[in-house]
This record gives structure tokens, sequence and C-alpha cells, in this order.
């Protein structure tokens, strides 16, 4: 995996590799300040009550109701259906005519809604199901707002550790109600990275897993994993984290509100290649639409041989990761995916 300097962005890039058409804050032209006020209330208002439902559960003595969906490791509780059902009921009756992608809707769906330029709002109300069954408290609830495909506001809601992420786009990013901003780490050396292993539980996905850890493992300071994609990028907005990359997340709903925080604390929000999140981030991941088909970044492509001494460091700390990553295994799953980083250095 690669990371360079991009635009971040949930649709993907243009042809020129940036949004078409679209500046900072141009996103949100179609909706006026008015409305994106009353927006980010009731997102605040709606993340908070779906947290207390959740901090009541968490500290509860009764075993909590689970299901699985795809794997005994990917699970859903009452508690996940029911903070979806107070946050779309509580936004549709200030906004009956947005529109909505959830991550408890569309598991019990199986269809994926088609991410519009209308006002979307993304919500996954359980992040860290795992870590909320087991009372690990790094859970959140993530409520985003996406206009014309772009998070435009983001709420990442940590009830068990007090922590309240917020941002707007064009005003900033807080940790309650503090300005947050990444870190300054510029050496890869020195960079505290995080990642997660994922739902998928077959050897190919495993090797993979580990291979990717192994080789950036030997570069970076450390690498760390809460279980949780939200807490991970918010710790990247916060500096508390250098970068967090994931491969096969669960869905948009995951890295939407994040997104948003993240990129207003100067970080930003990629895919593999190093291009902007791409648009299909909605649509299902793509080696499901087209089976057998592995996405191949840009630093595969060139011959590491191009890459003599003289290359800058961070360059070669890249396609170092790269070779061993081929070794072990490491670049076999092509699903969704991202990274996010801090982008005060260049790049890593």
């Amino acid at each position: 995996e690669k990371v360079r300097r991009s635009e971040a962005s949930i649709e993907g890039t243009g042809s020129s590799g940036r949004f078409a058409g679209l500046g900072k804050g141009a996103a949100a032209m179609s909706v006026s300040e008015e409305v994106l006020d009353a927006c980010e209330e009731v997102a605040e208002r709606v993340a908070r009550e779906a947290g207390a439902v959740i901090l009541n559960a968490i500290g509860s003595t009764k075993k909590k109701a689970t299901q699985t969906k795809t794997s005994d490791a990917d699970l859903v509780t009452e508690t996940d259906q029911e903070c979806e059902r107070i946050i779309v009921r509580r936004i549709k009756e200030r906004f009956p005519d947005h529109r909505f992608i959830g991550e408890e809707e569309t598991s019990e769906t199986g269809v994926m809604p088609v991410l519009t330029d209308e006002p979307t709002w993304m919500i996954d109300p359980v992040d860290g199901t795992t870590n909320f069954v087991h009372g690990f408290p790094f859970v959140c609830v993530c409520v985003g707002l996406c206009v014309r495909k772009r998070p435009v506001l983001g709420i990442v809601y940590n009830p068990v550790m007090g922590e309240f992420f917020k941002a707007r786009e064009g005003r900033g990013a807080t940790l309650n109600g503090n300005r947050i901003e990444v870190s300054g780490t510029s050496e890869l050396g020195q960079a505290v990275f995080a990642t997660e292993i994922g739902t998928k539980r077959d050897q190919g996905t495993i090797d993979s897993t580990y291979g990717r850890v192994s080789a950036l493992t030997s570069l970076a300071r450390s690498v760390r994993m809460c279980g949780s994609c939200a807490c991970n990028m918010t710790g990247v907005a916060c500096g508390r984290l250098d970068g967090f990359y994931e491969l096969g997340f669960g869905g948009p709903w995951d890295v939407a509100a994040a997104a948003c925080i993240v990129t207003e604390a100067g970080g930003k929000v990629l895919d593999p290649e190093g291009g902007a999140l791409r648009r299909d981030v909605a649509q299902g991941p793509r080696n499901e639409r087209q089976p057998g088909r592995r996405d191949v970044s840009s630093a595969e492509r060139r011959s590491p041989g191009t890459l003599g001494p003289a290359a800058p460091k961070a360059q070669r700390d890249r396609v170092l990761m790269r070779q061993r990553q081929r070794q072990t295994g490491g670049d076999r799953e092509g699903a969704r995916s991202s990274w996010s980083y801090n982008k005060k250095p260049s790049r890593f």
C-alpha cells in the first residue's frame, strides 16, 4: 500500500486526479450554511443519545444478545439495531428528504444503496461491535453527512472513554470542543501505525493481513490494533497515531464521519493506490463486482531498480515495504480499503 499526497474524498478522483469542479467548501454549495448548522445540531444530539444507549448496555451485567453476519467474527447486537433506529428516526423527523446509508439496514436487506449527490447520512451505530460485546472500550457512534458524494460533516463519539470528535468542512476538527490536528511525524521509523485484521478468517486473508503487518512493523516504530476503524482514524486526527490502514472494511459508514474529521485535522484519506478514496466505496468491494481482479498500486508497476540511493528515503521505504509484502504474500486482497495519515510530512 502506497501513501502519497492527494485530495481526500468519498467519491474519488476525476480525470485530473482531483475532485472535478469542487474546491474547498464547494461540496456544500447545494446545501445552505443554515441547513448545515441544523444538520450539525441534530447529528450531535443523536450521537449523544445513541452513545447513552451504548454506555448503559456495555456496563450491564446482562448477557448481550448477538447474531453473526458473515462470520463468527462479524457480530451485530440489539444495541446496534436500536441505536440505528434512534439515529435514523430523529434525523428523518428534521430532514425527511435526506437519504441514508446505514450498516444494520444494509446488512438486513443485503442491498447497498446508491450514493447520489443528494444529502446522504452514513451511519455506523456501533463501530467496534466485538469490542462492545466483550466490554473493550474502543466503541463509538459514527454519524457522517455527505453532500455531492463528499463528507462535509462528521461525528465520532466514544461514550465509554468520553471522547466526542466533530468536524465540519472548512471549520476544522475538535475533540470535546478543543481543536485537534494530526501529528508532525516525518520519519517512518518514528511513526506509530494502526490497522485491523477484519472479519474474514480464510487462510489466504490471514496470511496476507499478517504479511502486511510484518512488512510495516519492520519499518515503523510500532503497529497497533484497537478493533474500531473510526477510533483508529480519529486517533490519526488527534495525533495519537501517525497513520492507519485497513483493507476490507465493512462499508462507507465505517469511514465517512471519520474521513471528514481526519481531513479537517490536516490529514489525508486515501485508497491503497495513493489516490483519493474511491467513488465505488459505497457500491461494494471491487473484487465482488469483478471476481479475480486485484488492485495493483503504481508503486508495484514501477521497477524498484529506478529508486537508487539518491531517491528520497520515504520513497525507498515504501518500495521496500512493497517488496516485503510480495515476499510474504501480503497484497492479495482487492476489497474496500483506505489509508489515513498525517500530511505534515510530504509523504511516507
